[in-house]
């Protein structure tokens, strides 16, 4: 579920982010994708258990109107593997995935592929007969949120997932401590869930390039924003600012402009420019996993397909533009959510509590380098 954004953007700051975007300037600008969240927060910790709950779900949905299952093609990156992300084999050699897309916690992972499955059984298979080949994999991607929530508890339950894919919406998205990225932690500062998006003219009509983050990832240090190494000026000595990379990165890229699996692996593949724009060279610790989908050309499931498929896609030689768009919403999506962020933790049942970034003393460094609006 969406909800109203309680703190500025990057843009609404003044940091220096102009290029065009959709009207949301978030992933959902990209027709027929919906974004859902179940957030999950408890601060007192549950029965038989030390810490707290600060953990959820995020959905993301194409086609998410339509009542029978789409494949979209898609094509995937792994920049540094230290994660998971469900589905990848059959996209490297299939070139598609069917259903949603959602991204969670590390222990989080199985219940959440399991629920979704069920989802879309109940969902889809009214549609077919009983006789029918219904294959469902549905992509599950996940960051560690272990520092902030009781993780090794295994909180997400079905029932969490469902209310994730039941509350799909096609407006704008929150970000900061919601879904996914509830308990994430975003080079030493609160981080989470982020979005940005980007408009770009690829012969005579405009596409949209949307980006999702879960940002939990960097160390103080590396940050850099807008060119500008923030990090380095706000160093605090609190137990946040010394923290090692021991996080992860997953970025989803959806686009209604044609592309092949090739060409949208190549376009998953300059995530990792958009998130070394901020700083991290991507810590050994740290799960960097990128998937790019395209909305366009959508097809039948293919025991329902005909024997030959027709495909349009992009010129490569007209993809500088796109790939530029995905590197500046990425770059983007990610500020986005650290500014978004709230603090977190710092209760008698905690180990740390980590910081959201705060507006003004960003804004004091950017002015240092005149990089402020």
């Amino acid at each position: 579920m969406t909800m109203t954004q309680t703190k500025p953007r990057a843009r609404e700051l003044g940091l220096p982010f102009t290029a065009r975007t959709g009207p949301f300037n978030a992933i959902t600008d990209v027709e027929g994708v919906a974004v859902g969240f179940r957030t999950i927060v408890e601060e007192t910790p549950r029965p038989g258990r030390k810490l707290p709950v600060r953990t959820g779900v995020t959905a993301i949905l194409s086609h998410a109107d339509s009542e029978t299952p789409v494949p979209v093609y898609a094509g995937v990156h792994r920049f540094n593997g230290n994660g998971e992300m469900t589905g990848t084999h059959w996209i490297e050699d299939g070139g598609t995935f069917l259903g949603p897309v959602m991204i969670t916690n590390t222990h989080g992972v199985g219940i959440t592929h399991h629920a979704t499955t069920r989802w879309m059984l109940e969902r889809y298979t009214s549609t077919y007969e009983v006789s029918d080949f219904l294959w469902l994999m549905p992509v599950i991607a996940e960051t560690y949120d272990g520092v902030l929530n009781d993780i090794n508890g295994m909180p997400v339950t079905e029932a969490d997932v469902r209310a994730a894919l039941e509350n799909l919406s096609r407006g704008p998205v929150s970000e900061g401590n919601c879904g996914g990225g509830t308990g994430m932690i975003t080079y030493g500062f609160k981080g989470g869930t982020g979005t940005a998006s980007r408009v770009v003219t690829v012969g005579d009509r405009d596409y949209t390039i949307g980006t999702l983050v879960q940002a939990n990832h960097g160390q103080r240090d590396w940050l850099t924003i807008c060119g500008v190494p923030v990090g380095k000026h706000l160093q605090d000595n609190t137990p946040q600012s010394q923290l090692k990379e021991r996080g992860s990165i997953i970025v989803v890229i959806a686009t209604d402009l044609p592309m092949a699996p090739h060409q949208l692996k190549r376009l998953a593949r300059r995530a990792a420019i958009g998130i070394g724009r901020n700083g991290t060279p991507g810590g050994n610790n740290s799960g960097d996993i990128f998937l790019a989908f395209s909305t366009a050309n959508p097809q039948p499931m293919a025991h329902r397909a005909p024997a030959l498929l027709d495909l349009a896609m992009v010129n490569d030689e007209h993809l500088d533009p796109v790939y530029l768009a995905a590197v500046e919403s990425v770059e983007e999506a990610v500020v986005n959510a650290m500014l978004a962020a709230e603090d977190s933790g710092g209760t008698p049942h905690d180990r740390f509590r980590i910081d959201a970034i705060k507006h003004d003393q960003l804004i004091a460094v950017m002015q240092q380098y005149d990089r402020y609006l």
